[in-house]
């Protein structure tokens, strides 16, 4: 086989199964080859702490799944901190023992990753949605409320309805009859909470954009209306918008 045979057949090979096929080439003379099988053995073994991390990040749902519940979503909100803009919230329900690589906490994640993770839960989810709850909503019922508020709304606009839900944070919404489990720093620890992390926090950084091309003096698109130095001195210059929240300033 020459090099490129031997590499297509790496790059071909299930991750499960690369521990059985680089034997064979193992004793091969060239470097080209004994690199290629260093590359790989490194590569699984990169996959395996992936692979272990996120099986762990499954023990809530699977927790509660043997308790007889069949819908567990997981939710959490993005954008409780900015001056402008509305909060977000994302419920996703996610197939049993589901496992996306890279999935965490999207505040961990790079904007391209998260991009990439958007993608791929909505590829997966058994049902996903986002609400949000704009800054004059905010101002009239405080972030605490609007927070909960879109949670609220993101767990209804399920199909099909969440017979349990894992939410981000020490205190969960009332949710009506849904049965549900705060669980604290839950986006870096449950699969489905993770997930909605990385909707909600892409869903809202969107808008910012959008946003940005209505409101250029502020420069949302790259703070998306977090309080930095650059949007409190755009403020200053030029005043409040119709998006910023008149409690928060």
């Amino acid at each position: 086989m020459t090099i490129n045979d031997i590499k297509r057949t790496l790059e071909s090979t299930p991750p499960t199964q690369l521990p059985n096929v680089w034997p064979q080439f193992e004793a091969d003379s060239r470097t080209g080859v004994k690199n290629l099988v260093e590359y790989y053995k490194k590569w699984y073994n990169k996959w395996v702490e992936e692979e272990a991390r996120c099986r762990g990040m499954l023990a809530f749902e699977e927790r509660y799944a043997a308790r007889g519940f069949a819908h567990i979503c997981g939710v959490d909100e993005a954008g409780a901190g900015p001056l402008a803009g509305p909060v977000a919230a994302a419920a996703v329900i996610l197939p049993p023992g589901c496992i996306i690589h890279g999935l965490d906490d999207s505040k961990k994640l790079t904007a391209k990753t998260r991009e990439r993770l958007y993608h791929k839960i909505l590829d997966v989810a058994v049902a996903w949605h986002v609400a949000y709850v704009d800054n004059n909503e905010i101002d009239r019922i405080n972030i605490l409320q609007a927070r909960m508020r879109a949670m609220e709304l993101a767990v209804k606009g399920l199909l099909p309805i969440a017979d349990f839900a894992l939410v981000d944070g020490t205190r969960s919404p009332a949710f009506g009859d849904l049965a549900s489990a705060a669980i604290q720093g839950g986006d870096a620890r449950s699969s489905s909470i993770a997930a909605a992390s990385v909707l909600a926090k892409v869903s809202r950084d969107r808008i910012m954009m959008e946003y940005h091309e209505q409101y250029p003096k502020y420069g949302f698109d790259s703070h998306k209306g977090y309080g930095t130095a650059q949007h409190l001195a755009a403020i200053a210059e030029h005043g409040a918008c119709p998006i910023h929240r008149r409690t928060f300033l």
